[in-house]
């Protein structure tokens, strides 16, 4: 069997893993990708992308080719008697959002079969081995990597030696259940059918609800729109329905029979909320929905949550790959992650949308959207000095330069963000020359925005978090130190 070697294979090529192929080939890991399926599901699922996921996007070169949202966008929902039919109340959700964005870049609504395609030529472009139409057959590891067999589809089998692997092969992750590792959380609550077509509608969409949740007696649907001609009907209940029955749905839930309706295509969906009790098997690590299944909410807590799962590991694999950083830098993924999908799942079930499903789970705490996408905290071997009494979420203006958050983004200049000069590598950001070859220069409201003194300094990782801080300056060994302490 012929064999060919790689640094890092990628099981999946949906979001989550088009999104580890892309940041790690950017960070110069050699990347293998292999994904089943010979493109993009012709049933779009994830919309809606947070501030966060384009800031990522924006590092790698392709947020501009990805449509903004508008100004101010929020995902509104609101019950109908019918599209056509009467407008009863809107459900609440948290709450506006900030009035200055802190952030270079807005959420983005766009469907998801438009989005991997940039994602996947920019993954290839970068240097990336993209294998589609190509399933997992088996893999095995040991201390040296992880070998495992695949197939063309019509071809003949071949091996893959990788140093590590990458999971993002979905919910049901056949690499999961190879490794035995279990999932807790709220568990499976009921299954969707769904119809995806195309409709005359966007006059319905004026006010800028996009999200309409049917209420007839005898008749309870969900309708939404992709913002590109596409709808998507959800029914609930989970049996087959023919060309007519679908067609009669889409009626009743527009109010009107007098459009032209062209049905895509139907799915099939399980909603659950379950995290995988850890992350990581040795040189195995999980990603995306098969590391944390989370139902569809307007926080966009699913596929946003899976990119950054990929951000986060991508670096630290690079660092390890090339030698800058131990692997014990690896065990960080789990302990940063893990308990950012918890979070996350606690918030959806706190929240008007899911709560009276929550079954006993639930956060006591909600915290805004905002604080969710841009203020989240890491605590991990690689943060030195997060602090126990601080929240696992904030808004960003509620922080101030702590190490375990975001570094915050402030104009540099008039399209020059402070996020822009981090993510290639540890920068330490001061105003004093004094702490070393790798310092960025800032000013006295970048100083006061990190919560230092003149001379003071806060080194931040590759992937924009703050690892540590002096308010005050100290002397360039204890900056060592620190990497050191981060990476080793």
């Amino acid at each position: 069997m012929k064999t060919s070697e790689t640094d890092v294979l990628v099981v999946g090529g949906s979001l989550v893993g088009l999104a580890a192929a892309m940041f790690l080939s950017w960070r110069g890991v050699r990347v293998t990708l292999v994904e089943k399926h010979a493109g993009s599901s012709a049933h779009p699922r994830a919309v809606g992308y947070t501030a966060r996921t384009m800031e990522l996007l924006r590092a790698v070169g392709i947020a501009d080719q990805v449509p903004a949202a508008p100004e101010g966008f929020r995902l509104r929902r609101i019950r109908v008697e019918s599209l056509a039919g009467k407008w009863f109340d809107e459900s609440a959700w948290t709450d506006d959002g900030p009035t200055v964005m802190p952030s270079p870049e807005r959420g983005a609504a766009v469907a998801q079969d438009h989005l991997e395609p940039l994602m996947r030529a920019r993954a290839i472009e970068l240097g990336a081995d993209v294998r589609l139409a190509t399933e997992l057959v088996s893999f095995r590891q040991d201390a040296d990597g992880v070998t495992a067999a695949v197939r063309p589809r019509g071809g003949e089998e071949a091996s893959i030696h990788a140093k590590y692997m990458i999971a993002a092969d979905g919910t049901r992750s056949p690499v999961r259940e190879q490794l035995g590792i279990g999932r807790t959380g709220r568990g499976g609550m009921r299954v969707l059918r769904s119809v995806l077509f195309k409709a005359p509608l966007d006059e319905y969409l004026a006010s800028g609800i996009a999200q309409f949740q049917i209420n007839q007696p005898d008749f309870q649907a969900f309708l939404t729109t992709y913002h590109d001609g596409r709808w998507v009907l959800f029914l609930h209940d989970d049996r087959e329905h023919t060309n007519d029955e679908l067609l009669a749905a889409i009626h009743r839930a527009l109010g009107r029979t007098d459009l032209p309706i062209e049905i895509l295509t139907t799915g099939r969906w399980e909603l659950s909320a379950l995290i995988a009790d850890r992350f990581t098997e040795g040189r195995v690590f999980l990603a995306g929905d098969a590391a944390h299944t989370l139902p569809p909410s307007r926080g966009g807590f699913g596929a946003n949550t899976g990119i950054e799962d990929a951000h986060n590991l991508a670096w630290k694999l690079a660092a390890v790959l090339d030698g800058t950083a131990g692997s014990r830098l690896l065990e960080t993924y789990d302990a940063e992650r893990r308990p950012i999908a918890w979070l996350r799942h606690d918030q959806i079930f706190a929240r008007q949308d899911y709560k009276a499903e929550a079954a006993g789970h639930g956060a006591t705490t909600i915290y805004p959207d905002i604080a969710l996408e841009l203020g989240q905290l890491y605590r991990s071997s690689a943060v030195i000095g997060a602090s126990p009494d601080l929240p696992p979420a904030a808004t960003p203006d509620e922080w101030c330069g702590q190490p375990g958050t975001r570094a915050p983004h402030l104009w540099l200049a008039p399209t020059l963000s402070l996020l822009d000069v981090l993510q290639r590598g540890w920068v330490v950001l001061s105003d004093d020359r004094r702490w070393g070859a790798q310092t960025v220069r800032i000013d006295a409201k970048t100083l006061a925005a990190l919560g230092l003194s003149p001379g003071g300094a806060a080194l931040v990782r590759p992937d924009g978090y703050i690892a540590w801080r002096s308010p005050t300056f100290a002397s360039p060994s204890a900056l060592a130190d620190a990497i050191a302490t981060c990476t080793h």
